[in-house]
Protein backbone atom coordinates (compact mmCIF):
# COMPACT_ATOMS: atom_id res chain seq x y z
CA UNK A 1 0.00 0.00 0.00
CA UNK A 2 1.50 3.33 -1.09
CA UNK A 3 0.12 5.81 1.42
CA UNK A 4 1.67 8.67 -0.55
CA UNK A 5 -1.53 8.51 -2.60
CA UNK A 6 -3.27 10.19 0.36
CA UNK A 7 -1.22 13.33 -0.29
CA UNK A 8 -3.02 13.73 -3.61
CA UNK A 9 -6.31 14.35 -1.82
CA UNK A 10 -7.23 18.01 -1.49
CA UNK A 11 -7.21 19.59 1.98
CA UNK A 12 -7.19 23.03 3.51
CA UNK A 13 -5.77 24.40 6.76
CA UNK A 14 -8.13 25.46 9.53
CA UNK A 15 -8.29 26.46 13.18
CA UNK A 16 -11.03 24.52 14.98
CA UNK A 17 -12.25 26.11 18.22
CA UNK A 18 -14.62 24.83 20.88
CA UNK A 19 -15.32 25.02 24.59
CA UNK A 20 -17.83 25.58 27.34
CA UNK A 21 -18.38 27.87 30.32
CA UNK A 22 -15.45 30.16 29.54
CA UNK A 23 -12.92 27.40 28.96
CA UNK A 24 -11.98 27.29 25.30
CA UNK A 25 -9.35 25.72 23.09
CA UNK A 26 -8.36 25.61 19.45
CA UNK A 27 -6.27 23.42 17.17
CA UNK A 28 -5.09 23.14 13.60
CA UNK A 29 -7.00 20.69 11.39
CA UNK A 30 -6.86 19.85 7.71
CA UNK A 31 -9.91 17.60 7.39
CA UNK A 32 -13.00 19.80 7.16
CA UNK A 33 -15.53 19.29 4.38
CA UNK A 34 -19.06 20.23 3.38
CA UNK A 35 -21.48 17.31 3.51
CA UNK A 36 -24.76 18.86 2.32
CA UNK A 37 -26.00 22.26 1.22
CA UNK A 38 -29.57 21.82 2.49
CA UNK A 39 -29.55 21.68 5.39
CA UNK A 40 -26.03 23.23 5.38
CA UNK A 41 -23.81 20.67 7.09
CA UNK A 42 -20.06 20.17 7.50
CA UNK A 43 -17.84 17.52 9.07
CA UNK A 44 -14.50 17.70 10.85
CA UNK A 45 -12.06 14.96 11.93
CA UNK A 46 -10.45 15.44 15.38
CA UNK A 47 -7.98 13.21 17.23
CA UNK A 48 -9.43 11.78 20.44
CA UNK A 49 -6.31 12.71 22.42
CA UNK A 50 -6.65 16.40 21.63
CA UNK A 51 -8.08 18.84 24.18
CA UNK A 52 -10.30 20.26 21.44
CA UNK A 53 -11.93 16.84 21.03
CA UNK A 54 -12.81 16.89 24.71
CA UNK A 55 -14.29 20.38 24.36
CA UNK A 56 -16.42 19.45 21.35
CA UNK A 57 -17.79 16.40 23.17
CA UNK A 58 -18.76 18.56 26.15
CA UNK A 59 -20.17 21.60 24.34
CA UNK A 60 -21.49 19.94 21.15
CA UNK A 61 -20.30 23.05 19.33
CA UNK A 62 -17.32 24.01 17.16
CA UNK A 63 -16.17 26.83 14.92
CA UNK A 64 -13.90 26.71 11.87
CA UNK A 65 -11.54 29.51 10.80
CA UNK A 66 -10.32 29.06 7.23
CA UNK A 67 -6.70 30.27 7.13
CA UNK A 68 -5.16 32.35 4.36
CA UNK A 69 -1.90 31.62 2.51
CA UNK A 70 -0.15 34.47 4.33
CA UNK A 71 -0.75 32.91 7.77
CA UNK A 72 2.56 33.02 9.70
CA UNK A 73 4.03 29.73 10.84
CA UNK A 74 4.05 31.03 14.41
CA UNK A 75 0.24 31.05 14.47
CA UNK A 76 0.08 27.59 12.88
CA UNK A 77 2.63 26.32 15.37
CA UNK A 78 0.71 27.82 18.30
CA UNK A 79 -2.50 26.02 17.42
CA UNK A 80 -0.91 22.95 15.85
CA UNK A 81 2.04 22.04 18.08
CA UNK A 82 1.18 23.49 21.50
CA UNK A 83 -1.08 21.88 24.12
CA UNK A 84 -4.16 23.82 25.20
CA UNK A 85 -4.04 22.10 28.57
CA UNK A 86 -0.76 23.90 29.26
CA UNK A 87 -1.13 27.33 27.61
CA UNK A 88 -3.83 29.79 26.59
CA UNK A 89 -3.67 29.49 22.81
CA UNK A 90 -5.80 32.60 22.33
CA UNK A 91 -3.37 34.93 24.10
CA UNK A 92 -2.27 37.62 21.64
CA UNK A 93 -4.55 36.27 18.91
CA UNK A 94 -7.47 38.30 17.51
CA UNK A 95 -10.83 36.58 18.00
CA UNK A 96 -14.51 37.44 17.91
CA UNK A 97 -17.26 35.77 19.89
CA UNK A 98 -19.55 33.76 17.67
CA UNK A 99 -23.30 33.31 17.74
CA UNK A 100 -22.80 29.98 19.54
CA UNK A 101 -20.60 31.53 22.24
CA UNK A 102 -17.43 29.97 20.80
CA UNK A 103 -14.47 32.30 20.10
CA UNK A 104 -13.58 32.47 16.42
CA UNK A 105 -9.97 33.10 15.35
CA UNK A 106 -10.04 36.00 12.87
CA UNK A 107 -6.28 36.56 12.58
CA UNK A 108 -5.30 35.59 9.01
CA UNK A 109 -8.71 34.00 8.43
CA UNK A 110 -10.47 34.12 5.06
CA UNK A 111 -13.84 33.06 6.46
CA UNK A 112 -15.45 31.29 9.41
CA UNK A 113 -18.15 28.70 10.02
CA UNK A 114 -19.97 27.91 13.26
CA UNK A 115 -21.66 24.56 13.76
CA UNK A 116 -23.71 22.56 16.24
CA UNK A 117 -22.89 18.86 16.48
CA UNK A 118 -25.75 16.69 15.21
CA UNK A 119 -23.90 13.41 14.77
CA UNK A 120 -20.52 11.71 15.09
CA UNK A 121 -18.63 8.67 13.85
CA UNK A 122 -15.97 6.75 15.77
CA UNK A 123 -12.97 6.28 13.47
CA UNK A 124 -10.53 4.66 15.88
CA UNK A 125 -7.94 7.32 16.72
CA UNK A 126 -10.29 10.10 15.50
CA UNK A 127 -13.91 11.15 15.68
CA UNK A 128 -15.71 12.69 12.74
CA UNK A 129 -18.12 15.29 14.06
CA UNK A 130 -21.08 16.20 11.84
CA UNK A 131 -22.12 19.81 12.35
CA UNK A 132 -25.24 21.74 11.35
CA UNK A 133 -24.09 25.20 10.31
CA UNK A 134 -25.40 27.94 12.58
CA UNK A 135 -23.52 30.91 11.10
CA UNK A 136 -20.82 31.63 8.54
CA UNK A 137 -19.32 34.65 6.82
CA UNK A 138 -16.42 35.97 4.74
CA UNK A 139 -13.71 37.83 6.67
CA UNK A 140 -11.31 38.72 3.85
CA UNK A 141 -12.64 38.31 0.32
CA UNK A 142 -9.29 39.24 -1.26
CA UNK A 143 -7.21 36.62 0.57
CA UNK A 144 -6.52 33.16 -0.85
CA UNK A 145 -7.30 30.20 1.42
CA UNK A 146 -4.30 28.04 2.21
CA UNK A 147 -4.35 24.50 0.84
CA UNK A 148 -2.57 21.70 2.65
CA UNK A 149 -0.31 21.28 -0.38
CA UNK A 150 0.69 24.96 -0.13
CA UNK A 151 1.38 24.51 3.60
CA UNK A 152 3.77 21.63 2.85
CA UNK A 153 5.46 22.80 -0.35
CA UNK A 154 5.68 26.57 0.16
CA UNK A 155 5.56 27.04 3.93
CA UNK A 156 7.59 23.89 4.67
CA UNK A 157 5.06 22.72 7.24
CA UNK A 158 4.63 19.24 8.67
CA UNK A 159 1.64 17.28 9.95
CA UNK A 160 1.35 17.01 13.75
CA UNK A 161 1.39 13.42 15.07
CA UNK A 162 -2.30 13.67 15.95
CA UNK A 163 -3.33 14.80 12.46
CA UNK A 164 -5.38 12.35 10.38
CA UNK A 165 -2.86 12.70 7.53
CA UNK A 166 0.22 12.05 9.69
CA UNK A 167 2.45 9.24 8.43
CA UNK A 168 5.07 7.75 10.73
CA UNK A 169 7.32 6.65 7.90
CA UNK A 170 7.66 9.21 5.15
CA UNK A 171 9.68 8.74 1.98
CA UNK A 172 13.37 9.49 2.73
CA UNK A 173 14.67 12.78 1.39
CA UNK A 174 17.74 12.72 -0.84
CA UNK A 175 20.95 13.79 0.83
CA UNK A 176 21.97 17.38 0.13
CA UNK A 177 24.85 17.78 -2.33
CA UNK A 178 28.23 18.29 -0.70
CA UNK A 179 28.51 21.78 -2.16
CA UNK A 180 25.28 22.91 -0.51
CA UNK A 181 24.81 23.90 3.11
CA UNK A 182 23.09 21.19 5.17
CA UNK A 183 19.42 21.39 6.07
CA UNK A 184 18.38 20.84 9.69
CA UNK A 185 15.19 19.24 10.99
CA UNK A 186 13.33 20.19 14.17
CA UNK A 187 12.95 17.03 16.27
CA UNK A 188 9.86 18.45 17.95
CA UNK A 189 7.61 19.35 15.01
CA UNK A 190 9.47 18.26 11.87
CA UNK A 191 10.08 21.75 10.44
CA UNK A 192 13.04 21.78 8.05
CA UNK A 193 15.40 24.76 8.06
CA UNK A 194 16.67 25.18 4.50
CA UNK A 195 19.63 27.57 4.18
CA UNK A 196 18.65 28.32 0.59
CA UNK A 197 15.31 29.73 1.79
CA UNK A 198 16.32 31.08 5.18
CA UNK A 199 13.50 32.10 7.52
CA UNK A 200 11.80 35.17 6.00
CA UNK A 201 9.27 35.44 8.83
CA UNK A 202 12.14 35.47 11.33
CA UNK A 203 14.15 38.01 9.27
CA UNK A 204 16.76 35.40 8.35
CA UNK A 205 17.97 35.96 4.79
CA UNK A 206 18.33 33.15 2.22
CA UNK A 207 21.87 31.78 2.18
CA UNK A 208 22.22 31.78 5.97
CA UNK A 209 23.70 28.50 7.18
CA UNK A 210 22.16 26.88 10.26
CA UNK A 211 25.41 27.43 12.16
CA UNK A 212 25.16 31.15 11.41
CA UNK A 213 21.66 31.59 12.87
CA UNK A 214 21.46 33.97 15.86
CA UNK A 215 21.75 32.33 19.26
CA UNK A 216 18.20 33.31 20.12
CA UNK A 217 16.66 31.92 16.93
CA UNK A 218 13.91 29.36 17.50
CA UNK A 219 11.83 27.08 15.30
CA UNK A 220 9.25 29.27 13.54
CA UNK A 221 6.59 26.58 13.96
CA UNK A 222 6.85 25.23 17.52
CA UNK A 223 9.38 27.57 19.19
CA UNK A 224 12.00 24.88 19.86
CA UNK A 225 15.57 26.11 20.37
CA UNK A 226 18.47 25.34 18.04
CA UNK A 227 19.70 22.39 20.10
CA UNK A 228 16.47 20.56 19.21
CA UNK A 229 17.49 20.45 15.53
CA UNK A 230 19.36 17.64 13.83
CA UNK A 231 21.17 17.61 10.50
CA UNK A 232 19.04 16.10 7.77
CA UNK A 233 20.23 12.65 6.72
Amino acid sequence: MNKSAFYKLSYGLYVITSGKEGRFNGQIANTVFQVTSEPPTIAVSINKQNFTHEQIVLSRLFAVSILEEATPMTLIGRFGFKCGREIDKFEGVRTQMGKTGIPIVIDHAVAFIEAEVVGEMDCGTHTIFLGRIVECDILDAAAEPMTYAYYHKVKGGKAPKNAPTYQKEEAPKPAAPVAKAARFVCTVCGYVYDPEKGDPEGNVKPGTRFEELPAGWVCPVCGAEKDKFEKEA
